[in-house]
């Protein structure tokens, strides 16, 4: 499993394993879990954006691959996984974050895909674009919220 698809399932992977449910061992799905756990603060959107990702972060145009939200009011997380051209287009993103008055953080690229962080309050926004071995490249959003 490459490191863009993890990162996809890690969200409600390890939420099942930090609040140790014993549904887990029954079998249930991971969905029904973190429904359970987080009584229901819980969007596994699958191929879409989750329907409360906020409007202020824009996101690359292209195929979405994979959309998940965690979290209530006062703290949230969103995670999607959009489908892009290639390396270059964490420049792309970069430049759309920060045209919607994101700051921009640490910034990381190299050959094989990029990495980079913005801030806007209330949100946090990490970007790692990335090849993935069976859907080309993506660029993996990582959306926290802090209020």
């Amino acid at each position: 499993m490459t490191r863009v698809r993890r990162a996809a399932v890690a969200v409600p992977l390890v939420l099942a394993l930090a609040f140790g449910s014993a549904a887990a061992l029954t079998g249930c799905s991971v969905q029904g879990i973190v429904k359970n756990v987080t009584h229901g603060h819980v969007d596994l959107g699958g191929k879409s954006v989750p329907s409360d990702f906020p409007k202020e972060v824009p996101l690359a145009k292209g195929e979405v691959i994979y959309g998940a939200s965690v979290g209530s009011s006062n703290e949230k997380v969103w995670n999607v996984t959009v489908k892009v051209m290639g390396a270059d287009a964490g420049d792309a993103i970069g430049d759309q974050l920060a045209g919607a008055g994101f700051t921009r953080g640490m910034n990381s690229k190299t050959d094989t895909g990029a990495t980079a962080s913005f801030t806007k309050e209330p949100y946090s926004v990490l970007v790692v674009v990335a090849k993935d071995n069976h859907k080309g490249w993506v660029a993996n959003y990582t959306v926290t919220q802090k209020k």
